[in-house]
């Protein structure tokens, strides 16, 4: 959630064409609903968000000649696996390949290399001889022969990666891990900085999406988090907002069954601010529309304090009271995750309690993020 927002024409219909507390407070009663059978249908264990590369991000702007690239990347759900590619804000095929997750060859329709088309996907043979439990650390290493041009990915995972070995956060084409062995909640967390991982440590795994996983055992959760992602407009550097992005980065994963919808406070303050509380309420309803419309159930959270970050306005904060007003009475949401009662200061509820605030007003730390995960029970999701 850091830096500017700058605006940028629409371009959804070319982006888009390739993807057809520790307290909490809830609203609505659960709908029951069979879990998924393990190893029936896959399901998103680990996912990132995609944007495109911007000057400020040159390793995927400039691309890859030969180049190996090499993640690691803590699942939820296991079992069989099987690897997902996108390339959702390239001009160009890449050849992906080959591929090894965990050492075992990855193919792709038999192949140990494809192309992966411009604005679309590319999904892998399941791993042959691999099964993982739930929980575990899987190394995924790609090499792309290239020149590829610039590259779709994901700018910060708060996790260690190698690209032709040097240290990196960010993953390039990469966008998810599915399996088999889901047999609990499905659960896709479209969010911003919070859900992403900022206030946790790299490589802790101790981002609230994470820290559901665990309190969930065999649950499948997909973070969608990306950085500075508002709900109303697209931005260059943070990409196309919750509603551009929608159908390809949740809509279009395999088995879904619930969607979180975890961000709006970067509406507040990034410029232009949003002060029509009216126009992100109609938004969600629309995000929760076509949720429901895809049979998904959807849960609402509301926007926590952030006073004591430097954008911080008493008036942005008279707007975050009545979002979340509406959030909580106006049933726009199958059930709400009450994170601003999860998170703020009793005695000053514009800001974070001390306890849970990484020290920049904004961003949760690690224990602000475990009752974020509280909020979100089990009974309300799928």
């Amino acid at each position: 959630m850091t830096g500017g927002h700058v605006p940028v024409p629409a371009r959804r219909g070319l982006l888009y064409a390739a993807a057809a507390g520790a307290a909490a407070a809830f609203t609505s009663a659960p709908e029951a609903s069979a879990a998924p059978r393990p190893g029936t249908s896959w399901t998103t264990s680990w996912a990132t968000a995609q944007t495109a590369p911007t000057a400020d991000d040159p390793l995927a702007s400039a691309g890859l000649t030969d180049g190996l690239c090499t993640a690691r990347l803590r699942l939820s759900a296991g079992g069989r696996l099987r690897l997902r590619y996108a390339h959702g804000f390239g001009t160009a095929p890449v050849l992906v390949g080959p591929v090894t997750a965990d050492g075992r060859p990855v193919t792709f329709g038999g192949r140990p290399q494809e192309w992966l088309a411009a604005g679309a996907s590319l999904t892998s043979d399941p791993v042959a001889g691999l099964r993982v439990p739930d929980g575990s650390l899987l190394t995924v290493e790609t090499r792309l022969s290239g020149p590829t041009g610039p590259l779709s990915f994901h700018r910060n995972t708060h996790a260690w990666h190698l690209v032709d070995g040097v240290r990196t956060r960010s993953v390039l084409l990469l966008t998810g891990v599915e399996t088999t062995g889901a047999r609990g909640p499905v659960v896709a967390v479209l969010g911003d900085s919070i859900a992403e991982g900022t206030g946790t440590p790299d490589d802790g795994d101790l981002r609230w999406p994470d820290q559901l996983a665990r309190r969930l055992p065999g649950s499948a959760v997909a973070n969608l988090g990306i950085s500075g992602n508002r709900l109303l407009l697209d931005s260059d550097r943070f990409g196309p907002g919750a509603q551009a992005r929608f159908d390809r980065d949740v809509l279009a994963l395999p088995g879904l069954r619930t969607v979180v919808v975890h961000l709006g406070v970067n509406d507040l303050h990034h410029l232009p601010v949003e002060r029509d509380a009216g126009r992100m309420v109609a938004a969600y309803r629309q995000l929760a529309l076509r949720a429901r419309s895809a049979g998904l159930r959807v849960v609402g959270a509301t926007i926590a304090p952030f006073e004591g970050w430097k954008r911080w306005t008493p008036e942005q904060d008279a707007v975050r009271h009545r979002v979340n007003e509406a959030v909580r009475t106006g049933r726009v949401f199958d059930a709400v995750a009450d994170v601003d009662a999860a998170l703020r200061d009793p005695d000053r509820p514009s800001r974070l309690l001390p306890a849970f605030d990484s020290g920049d007003g904004l961003h949760p730390g690690p224990s602000g993020h475990a009752a974020i995960a509280a909020a979100v029970e089990r009974g309300h999701l799928r």
